[in-house]
């Protein structure tokens, strides 16, 4: 490939980062070059894709590679392979950066980039907008519903199904929302002890959502707000005994399509209706292709880590106003580990990797460090610690006499508040809230 270049007087841009042809299909996000459609969809399917031990299980520049050096930087989990490295950067780089250690990667060091490997100066934005926009399916824009009149607006009507601990309600309440009704769908005994007694009987639960009949909703209804992500772990490729969109738990994703059908307003109806639908980004591309289809639209991909201390990378799909537009941190947000810690524990990094219902996700890799020290000594985070990354209040899961483990797992499970709070807030242009919020 760079041979190729020097002698047709072409740029890095026209050939495919990872296989070096030059019939490409898009710019590769993070770095000057391209990629061509195979290996587009590889790089779809496994830039999000991680081993036990937390790292990425393929080189970033080209999601492939047999041999890779891991960054040193604990708040990364980037790995560059040996091809990529003495290609793209120079030859014996990968031998010479073995010596290195630590050795900080080019995205956590741009200055350290060499040869024809330069990391785009939006990196950030191009992976937001690469994983935005890489169906090959078109569709229609949504309905735009005009704002309404502040005179006008009433309190909010919300089914939320596969609540889990009710990160929908509490963002509402946080927001202002009047609600008029909020309805959840939730098995979890412990989830429905949270949002219970954090509540204060406030939520209406309904048990199984394979039990809700469109009798039901027109009961309860009619609706102006659906939202719910359905289990992932039959859809994450870091489970290898997922069955996919058609089996397993993965089936529930028809729950919310079947219950978004019966719910949309007539063509006729000038009632705004808005949902939103969440799941893991790393799932496979012909899963993902799948939702798409039948809720027709593509995803955006949003990571807490911009606003909250741990990386937590999700698709949404829905028709919020503004879901589009940059995430962005306000006052509030606790954006460092430190920020989240107890008096007299000391974070060992910036920035967590997910965590997630296990508890070894604490770890900073499979084998890796605890997070924190206290007294001179590694230790985990507390559960009011996991709290406040997670964006709730201190003590949130504090009930039921829930153990550290269970109150892990609701957590793992649930939403981060700020990214909850981005999307959401666009919604007060048209429903009542309290006055002076």
């Amino acid at each position: 490939m760079i041979e190729q270049m020097n002698k047709k007087g072409k740029s890095i841009e026209d050939f495919c980062l990872s296989c070096g042809t030059t019939e490409t299909e898009v710019q590769h996000p993070l770095f000057e070059g391209a990629l061509c459609l195979k290996c587009k969809e590889n790089f779809i399917e496994t830039l999000y894709r991680y081993d036990e031990d937390g790292y990425q299980s393929y080189c970033t520049v080209c999601c492939a590679g047999l041999e890779v050096i891991l960054c040193g930087n604990a708040s990364c989990c980037r790995c560059f392979c040996k091809d990529c490295l003495n290609i793209l950067v120079g030859p014996d780089t990968f031998d010479k950066l073995k010596d290195v250690d630590p050795w900080s990667c080019y995205i956590c060091m741009p200055s350290q980039c060499n040869g024809n490997l330069k990391l785009r100066p939006d990196w950030s934005i191009k992976v937001q907008d690469f994983f935005a926009n890489n169906s090959a399916m078109e569709f229609e824009p949504h309905r735009v519903y005009p704002s309404i009149p502040a005179h006008q607006r009433r309190p909010i009507k919300v089914l939320s199904l596969f609540d889990g601990i009710a990160t929908g309600y509490l963002v509402l309440k946080d927001l202002g929302f009047k609600l008029e009704r909020y309805i959840a769908s939730e098995i979890c005994e412990d989830s429905i002890a949270v949002g219970l007694v954090k509540h204060e009987g406030k939520i209406e639960y309904v048990n199984d959502v394979r039990s809700i009949t469109r009798k039901h909703l027109a009961e309860w209804g009619p609706f102006d707000l659906l939202i719910g992500g359905s289990p992932c772990n039959d859809l994450s490729m870091v489970n290898p005994a997922r069955k996919g969109l058609f089996e397993g738990t993965g089936r529930l994703f028809f729950e919310f399509y079947r219950i978004l059908t019966m719910l949309k307003p007539r063509d006729d109806e000038d009632r705004p209706f808005f949902w939103l639908f969440e799941n893991v980004v790393f799932m496979s591309g012909h899963d993902k292709a799948d939702i798409c289809r039948f809720l027709e639209c593509n995803p955006i991909l949003i990571d807490a880590v911009r606003v909250t201390p741990a990386h937590r990378a999700r698709y949404f799909w829905g028709n919020l106003p503004g879901m589009n537009r940059p995430l962005a941190t306000s006052l509030d947000d606790k954006v460092t580990l430190q920020d989240c810690l107890e008096i007299g524990r000391t974070a060992k990094f910036d920035k967590v990797r997910t965590i997630t219902t296990k508890s070894n996700s604490i770890r900073q890799g499979k084998m890796g460090p605890l997070p924190v020290t206290m007294n001179g000594k590694e230790d985990y985070l507390w559960c009011t610690e996991m709290e406040q990354i997670f964006g709730f209040p201190k003590h949130y899961t504090d009930v039921n006499n829930m153990g550290k483990g269970q109150r892990q797992k609701v957590l793992g499970r649930s939403w981060s508040v700020p990214v909850i709070r981005h999307l959401f807030a666009p919604l007060k242009d048209y429903f009542e809230c309290e006055s002076g919020l």
